[in-house]
């Protein structure tokens, strides 16, 4: 048990024991995460109350780390006047977040509590897309004129920065507000008081615009080491940032999403323990039945060759160890090619780059594995020598075929505008599995019968 864990038995001892001053002291000395991490252990009666023992500075943030649906219990049961405390605490992208989560009859609530400008501000936040740079970016950061001096842009910093997303990245505008380039904290302070800030500034500084995806924009944080980048409108005046911190849920998002479409999986919106069985079965189902339907195409060749079949009782037991290891070969190469793709290593233009390769890592893997198929059937001892050559073979040609198309389909659903991800383990294996028949009986009809 870690020491988050013994303070947390520690906290629900006084609840139990209705030690609330004490609970109070302590736990408004603690990380705002970590007590919201502590919501999710206080029993749900409880949790107004332990909130209302927070103090107002921490209240705001702690309810930002907080799950949406102690948010949503929060804001039912509050007053007007602590709504109204939570949202001007808020920072704007947080309390996006918030609102974009909890039913409409309480964003409606929440909105006629905030103020005017800010409302007019969420309300412009909410209608950019899902998953796009202004559906993630925040206002809160530092902009300088381009005609300030050093000096003067170092006063304007210690009265405006302290609510401010970052200070570490400043940006530097036009009357206009038209992005004209960055300057970072550490050039500002050894920097000239009168210089002026468009002298130091780094005028290639990197933008985004608000309609970007938010995956692309992940990738530029990881390759290029960020910690902000500047959101830009069409006429590229500064509307926002987006901050690492943002990243960070986006990464979690895409991934989480990437691993269920890799199964043969619909996302969910919710996390597992909180999306409804119904859901959960929707999500599957659909897949499953694209599955079993173009599964179809395996029986139909199994038909048109069952005249093979019949020939030898032992060739039926061989065909399936085969589809299977040529399933396997076929999502270990799609695996790692979505992988790349993901994280930039490969591009669409690296197609044939991809084939070469995988033919080459193909061959190498089917010529190991038809070998150990050959010596094990051998020492079986049931398997006629002709037989036994056919169908190490078939594995070799199967997994070099595998590894070739597990590698090339997720390119060429990138390239048509696809999901990557889509094209992995259950469709790969479907589609390798009708190659595997195929090459298996065209085999078996060459060299046995």
């Amino acid at each position: 048990m870690d020491n988050r864990e013994l303070v947390f038995d520690d906290w629900l001892g006084f609840i139990e024991n209705g030690k609330f001053a004490q609970l109070k002291e302590e736990i408004n000395q603690y990380n705002e995460a970590d007590i919201a991490a502590f919501f999710q252990e206080i029993p749900i009666e409880k949790k107004l109350f332990v909130f209302r023992l927070l103090t107002k500075d921490n209240a705001a943030d702690v309810f930002s780390f907080m799950d949406s649906d102690t948010q949503e219990l929060i804001v039912k049961s509050i007053t007007d006047n602590e709504v109204r405390h939570i949202v001007y605490e808020l920072s704007l992208d947080d309390a996006v977040d918030f609102l974009s989560e909890i039913p409409a009859n309480l964003v409606t609530r929440v909105l006629q509590n905030t103020d005017e400008e800010k409302r007019k501000l969420i309300n412009e936040f909410l209608n950019y897309p899902d998953d796009s740079a202004g559906s993630i970016m925040t206002i809160e950061f530092v902009q300088f004129n381009k005609e300030l001096t050093v000096q003067n842009a170092m006063e304007q910093l210690r009265k405006t920065g302290t609510g401010k997303e970052t200070i570490y990245s400043c940006y530097v505008v036009d009357e206009r507000r038209v992005l004209m380039g960055m300057v970072s904290l550490r050039t500002l302070i050894f920097a000239d008081d009168n210089a002026k800030v468009k002298d130091i500034m780094d005028e290639d500084a990197m933008f985004v615009k608000t309609l970007d995806d938010q995956e692309d924009i992940a990738y530029l944080f990881k390759k290029y080491g960020l910690i902000a980048l500047p959101v830009v409108d069409n006429e590229q005046r500064l509307v926002g940032i987006i901050t690492v911190d943002d990243i960070v849920d986006v990464i979690e998002q895409e991934n989480t999403e990437d691993i269920e479409k890799m199964s043969a999986l619909i996302p969910a919106e919710d996390e597992y323990l909180k999306t409804s069985v119904v859901t959960l079965a929707k999500n599957r189902v659909v897949w499953l039945l694209v599955l079993m339907i173009s599964g179809t195409l395996s029986s139909v060749i199994i038909t048109e060759f069952q005249g093979v079949l019949a020939s030898s009782v032992i060739l039926a037991s061989l065909f399936p160890i085969l589809m299977g290891t040529g399933g396997n070969a076929g999502s270990q190469s799609s695996t790692l090619i979505i992988r790349g793709m993901a994280v930039g290593e490969i591009e669409t233009s690296d197609i044939f780059r991809v084939i070469w390769k995988e033919l080459r890592v193909g061959v190498i893997t089917g010529f190991a594995l038809g070998c150990v198929n050959f010596i094990r059937l051998f020492i079986l001892g049931n398997v006629p020598v002709n037989i036994n050559l056919t169908v190490s073979f078939s594995m070799m040609c199967t997994v070099i075929l595998a590894k070739s198309i597990g590698s090339t389909l997720p390119i060429l659903a990138k390239k048509l505008k696809f999901d990557p991800a889509i094209m992995a383990g259950p469709l790969i294996t479907t589609v390798v599995d009708c190659l595997a028949l195929l090459i298996f009986f065209t085999a078996v009809q060459a060299f046995v019968l």
